[in-house]
C-alpha cells in the first residue's frame, strides 16, 4: 500500500482550555488551546479542519446574562401586567424555569397551556399510550388541571424525576401571580382565556404566532421577542431573545450568544497566521439527535450554529459507496472496484447530486447541523472540560 494513503477519516477531538470568564479574549484562548493540543498530542492542522466552540463559553465571555427582573420588565412593557397566556413551553429546569419566574413576576395571572402528551422536544408529561387508553384525542381535547390529575395522576419526568406540572405551577405562585393550568395542542385554545399571549415554542413559533394573530389575539409575542435589546444594562439577543437561554443562577439566565461572526473570522485569521492553514470555525449549541429511550430531541436551541465561517455553508454533496459497490460496479472487486469508485468520486463536478440514485441516503442536511451534532456529542454537557472541538477529515472522501 502506498505510504501516503491516509487510513483514518473523520476525527473529532475535545480540546481542553481554561475556564472562560466574562471579558476573556476568547479568540486568543481558542487559538492557543488548539495549537497547544496539537503540539502536545503530536497532530498537525490541515486546510478545512473545523474548530468549533460551544455557545455557552461564547455567551459567558460576552457577559450575556439577564436577571428575572430584566425579563419581567420587558414582558410587562410588551405584554402588560394583567392576565397572560403562556403556551407551549418546554419542560426543563435549565431551559425554562428561570424565564418563567421572570414572566410570572410581570403579571397578575398566568394561564399556562402545556402541550401533551409531550412538549416540543419530546419531554413527556404522559405517554401516548396512556392518552389513547383514556380515550383522549390530543388534537382536539382540552383538559383542565383537575381532569389531567383525575385521568393521569402525578407524572414525573423519566430522567429528572420532576413533576413539571406541579413545579411550574409553584414557580408562578412563588413570584406572586395566580396560575391556571390547561392542556391543549391548538394555539387558539388560549384565546378562550386571554387575548394576550406569549408563545414559548421554539421551532414552531412562527406558525403559532400566525395562527394566534389570525384568530384575533390582541398581543402576541414569542420568547424570541423578549430581551431583543438590553433592559437596564442586561444582556440580550437581538435575533433570538430568550430562545437558547440557560439557567445561570436561581435569579438569572445566560442568553444565547448575541453576535459572534467576528469571533469565528478572528479565530480563522489567527490560525492562518500561525499555521498557514485555512481552517473553518463555528459556534455550536444543541445538536440534532434523539434519545431513543427517553424520546427527547437534543434541539432546544433555535439553531445549531449561530455563527460560522463561509466554508461551512451548504449541505454535503456525496455519493453512496455501498450503492456504487452493489449496483454500478457489482461485477468488480479488489483494486478494480477501488479504482472505479475513486474515479466516480473524482468526476463529481460540484453540481448538486439531489435526485441521483447514487447519492440516496447521504443525509442532505446543513453542514453546520451535522458537524454541530458531532461536536455536541464530543464535548458533552458535564465535566469533560472540552468546550472546544477540533474536527479533522470531515471533508475527506474515499480518494484522499
Amino acid at each position: 500500500m502506498s505510504e501516503n494513503v491516509r487510513l483514518v477519516g473523520t476525527v473529532s477531538r475535545g480540546i481542553r482550555c481554561p475556564i472562560i470568564r466574562q471579558g476573556d479574549d476568547l479568540a486568543s484562548i481558542v487559538s492557543e488551546s488548539v495549537l497547544a493540543a496539537a503540539s502536545s498530542e503530536g497532530f498537525s492542522l490541515r486546510d478545512r479542519d473545523v474548530i468549533a466552540i460551544t455557545e455557552s463559553v461564547v455567551a459567558r465571555a460576552q457577559g450575556n446574562y439577564a436577571s428575572i427582573d430584566a425579563i419581567a420588565a420587558d414582558v410587562q412593557a410588551k405584554l402588560g401586567s394583567e392576565t397572560l397566556g403562556v403556551i407551549f413551553p418546554i419542560l426543563s429546569r435549565n431551559r425554562f424555569s428561570i424565564c418563567l419566574k421572570g414572566i410570572a413576576k410581570a403579571v397578575k395571572k398566568v394561564v399556562l397551556m402545556l402541550s401533551y402528551p409531550s412538549d416540543e422536544v419530546g419531554n413527556e408529561l404522559i405517554s401516548l399510550d396512556k392518552v389513547e387508553e383514556a380515550g383522549i384525542n390530543p388534537y382536539s381535547d382540552v383538559l383542565t388541571l383537575a381532569q389531567y390529575r383525575d385521568l393521569f395522576g402525578e407524572n414525573k419526568h423519566t430522567f429528572t424525576g420532576v413533576d413539571y406540572v406541579a413545579y411550574y405551577g409553584e414557580l408562578i405562585r412563588q413570584m406572586g401571580a395566580e396560575v391556571e393550568i390547561i392542556f391543549a395542542n391548538n394555539p387558539k385554545t388560549i384565546l378562550q382565556y386571554t387575548d394576550t399571549v406569549l408563545t414559548c415554542d421554539i421551532h414552531s413559533r412562527s406558525r403559532s404566532k400566525r395562527i394566534l394573530k389570525a384568530a384575533g389575539a390582541k398581543v402576541v409575542c414569542g420568547l424570541d421577542d423578549i430581551l431583543t435589546a438590553s433592559v437596564n444594562g442586561s444582556g440580550y439577543n437581538e435575533r433570538y431573545g430568550l430562545l437558547g437561554s440557560n439557567k445561570a443562577t436561581e435569579e438569572s439566565i445566560k442568553l444565547f450568544p448575541n453576535t459572534c461572526k467576528e469571533l469565528v473570522l478572528d479565530i480563522q485569521q489567527r490560525m492562518l497566521k500561525a499555521t498557514g492553514k485555512k481552517v473553518e470555525v463555528m459556534v455550536y449549541g444543541d445538536g440534532a439527535f434523539k434519545d431513543p429511550r427517553g424520546k427527547i430531541w437534543e434541539l432546544a436551541d433555535p439553531v445549531v450554529s449561530p455563527a460560522y465561517t463561509d466554508g461551512l455553508e451548504g449541505t454535503p454533496n456525496e455519493l453512496k459507496l455501498k450503492y456504487l459497490a452493489d449496483n454500478d460496479f457489482k461485477d468488480l472487486s479488489g483494486e478494480a472496484l477501488k479504482k472505479a469508485i475513486s474515479d466516480s468520486i473524482r468526476q463529481k463536478d460540484g453540481s448538486s447530486l439531489v435526485g441521483n440514485m447514487a447519492a440516496q441516503g447521504t443525509t442532505p442536511r446543513q453542514l453546520t447541523d451535522l458537524i454541530g451534532s458531532l461536536c455536541d456529542l464530543t464535548s458533552g454537557s458535564g465535566d469533560k472540560g472540552t468546550p472546544i472541538v477540533l474536527v479533522q477529515g470531515y471533508f475527506d472522501n474515499y480518494t484522499n
